[in-house]
């Protein structure tokens, strides 16, 4: 407890906290190949309780700070209500007459949290009333 209150008022989590031993479990009795083992990967307890409380916290916040077009992460909202509205939307391109079409266009999110640009997450964050 000492640890995690430490870590959350220094704002620092200390060497070692993020590391993760990779264990390997025999599927079968006498294993003579790697095939036959299972990895398994064991985390450090203390990350994970201040990973816990933050999400925790942040859970009150979110509906505010997150864009209502947003449809993840947000209780209540589903990930999958975005793939009905593309149905719908196709649907209705594919009924459309004239000369004038419609268009849709597919965006390549993939790992799109991979490509966050974290200087501007800070300074937006920090805009909006969270502490340094």
């Amino acid at each position: 407890m000492k640890e995690v209150l430490e870590a959350t008022s220094m704002a620092k989590i200390p060497e070692g906290w993020n590391d993760t031993t990779i264990v390997l479990i025999p599927k079968v009795n006498d294993p003579t190949l790697v095939s036959q083992f299972q990895p398994i990967s064991l985390r450090n307890a203390v990350y994970k309780v201040i990973s816990k409380m933050l999400a925790n916290r942040l859970r009150e916040i979110l509906s505010d700070v997150i864009s209502e077009n947003q449809s993840a992460f947000v209780p209540g909202r589903l990930i999958t209500d975005n793939i009905l509205v593309d149905y719908e939307s196709i649907h209705r391109m594919k009924k459309k007459q004239g000369k004038k079409g419609l268009c849709a266009v597919k965006l390549d999110m993939h790992k799109a949290y991979d490509r966050v640009e974290w200087s501007f997450l800070e300074k937006m964050m920090i805009k909006m009333g969270f502490d340094q």
